[in-house]
């Protein structure tokens, strides 16, 4: 198989904070792998702004610093590193002043056919800010594209605040709210995989489907940042978006075409139909200290944080295709490995002509759809154990990890910023939230958050390494049902 490379056009890119630490680890070696795979034209221009007091050499350097640590050994020559830096300019910027500005309005070529994008790797609180004075200085143009990372507010009222602010010096098809999670091989592949089978697409409902599990479970702890996470937690950083993200995707109608807002319109759909989550069926939880390591709670310096580094909850979605069918999702730090996944779990077949002997499962058909790492899916299988004996029934995994299904170009596949960058030069919204989007997905979460603080509930303590707190299995074990193992 040969993967198509298709060259955009050519750009001007602005990374506001291009010295901060996404730039470094995420965007900028990014941006060099697509350079490197001859994606980007010889066009291209990508000028770093930030407060820091660096000249293009100095830039320069720090770039290539961070691509010999962040760029995963992109198979690239020296000379191509020296080309793709010759690309790099500097200009120091005050976001909040007046400084910088007209320097920047002049490393910014006039030329109307080049496409020329804004991206804000900054704190919300700056949004606005670099928004007003882009339009003030005249650097934005009605064709200019702005890309904003999350968080997208920490509640509704903000979230909408934030959306005014931006809607005030940019129309909606200009915005482009980055998700990393949206640009994820496997992802896209949902919708392949539903949308392009025609042996997923008619069982893709509550007849046939069992109910959905969505996890999304890290090993690392909030060390170095408990003062900021401490001030989300779990439903605010992963659930209300990632998550969230993963479970339109799986759930949403066939969009009328597979272009930005067909698609969006249907996720849209999706969230506005879930189901208000009921106390008994959430759960969470903060994680322990472990020998040396510290706990949650010592981590956010705060003896009394009430706030979790674990969730788990159950919901549904209230129309016709999903009705009676639930969805349980969970994420959390410190749990007993990297894992994102998506599970279909199909109802057993309806009358089994096969002897069930007494406490063998009844064999059902699971669907798995895993994000990270090892990217690909499974699909297990009922099929009888080879040998004498008699009928004995086994599942078997039919098996499409990535990478070897499709051979070694499937290790080369763009990683999520550097697909979603490249979209953003294309004018693609299609991996991309919509402020609508955004505030229907915090409307839905600011209850399940406002009922814990009403309440005066205290998170449940779980032991580093495990699948998080005891009172989390029981969420799936009062219903009969069990969580996926999470593995390795």
């Amino acid at each position: 198989m040969v993967s198509r490379v298709i060259p955009v056009e050519p750009f001007d890119l602005v990374i506001f904070g291009a010295t901060g630490d996404l730039a470094r680890r995420k965007i900028l070696p990014g941006l060099y792998r697509r350079f490197c795979a001859g994606q980007m034209p010889e066009g291209a221009r990508i000028i770093g702004a930030a407060r820091s007091d660096l000249d293009d050499a100095a830039f320069r350097e720090l770039v290539r610093e961070a691509i010999a640590e962040f760029g995963n050994g992109a198979p690239c020559e020296t000379q191509t590193l020296d080309g793709f830096l010759e690309a790099l300019s500097y200009v120091t910027v005050d976001a909040r002043g007046e400084g910088g500005w007209q320097a920047l309005k002049d490393a910014l070529r006039p030329d109307e056919a080049v496409v020329r994008a804004f991206y804000f790797s900054v704190g919300p609180g700056l949004f606005g800010d670099l928004a007003e004075r882009l339009h003030a200085h005249g650097l934005a143009r009605d064709t200019s594209r702005v890309v904003v990372e999350k968080p997208f507010g920490r509640d509704l009222a903000s979230a909408k605040a934030l959306n005014a602010e931006l809607a005030k010096h940019f129309n909606e098809e200009q915005i482009y709210r980055i998700d990393h999670y949206l640009g994820k091989e496997t992802v896209q592949n949902l919708m392949a995989v539903r949308f392009g089978n025609v042996l997923f697409e008619p069982l893709w409902n509550s007849q046939y489907i069992d109910h959905i599990q969505i996890t999304v479970s890290e090993t690392v702890s909030v060390e170095g940042r408990g003062a900021y996470y401490d001030k989300s937690g779990a439903m605010r950083d992963m659930v209300q978006n990632h998550l969230m993200q993963l479970l339109c995707l799986i759930a949403m109608e066939p969009p009328s075409r597979f272009n930005p807002d067909a698609v969006r319109d249907e996720k849209l759909k999706v969230i506005r139909a879930l189901a208000p989550v009921e106390t008994h069926h959430i759960v969470r939880g903060q994680y322990e200290a472990e020998g040396d390591t510290g706990s949650y709670r010592d981590h956010a310096e705060d003896p009394r944080s009430t706030t979790e580094s674990f969730v788990a909850l159950r919901t549904q979605i209230e129309n016709w295709r999903w009705a009676g069918t639930p969805f349980y999702l969970r994420t959390g730090k410190r749990l007993r490995a990297r894992m994102s996944e998506i599970t279909v779990v199909f109802k057993p077949t309806r009358h089994s002509i096969f002897d069930i002997g007494e406490g063998e499962d009844v064999h059902s058909n699971m669907l798995h759809i895993r994000l990270q790492p090892n990217e690909g899916m499974t699909m297990d299988v009922t099929i009888k154990e080879p040998g004498p004996g008699g009928m004995r029934l086994i599942t078997v995994p039919l098996d499409m990890t990535f990478a070897q299904a499709l051979g070694p170009e499937a290790e080369e596949v763009p990683d999520a910023y550097e697909r979603l960058i490249m979209d953003v030069i294309r004018g693609n919204q299609t991996l991309f939230m919509r402020g609508d989007e955004v505030e229907a997905a915090w409307a839905w979460t600011d209850p399940v958050i406002e009922g814990w603080k009403t309440r005066g509930d205290v998170p449940k303590p779980y032991e580093p390494g495990t699948a998080g707190p005891e009172d989390a299995l029981m969420l799936m074990h009062r219903d009969g049902r069990r969580w996926r193992e999470i593995r390795k």
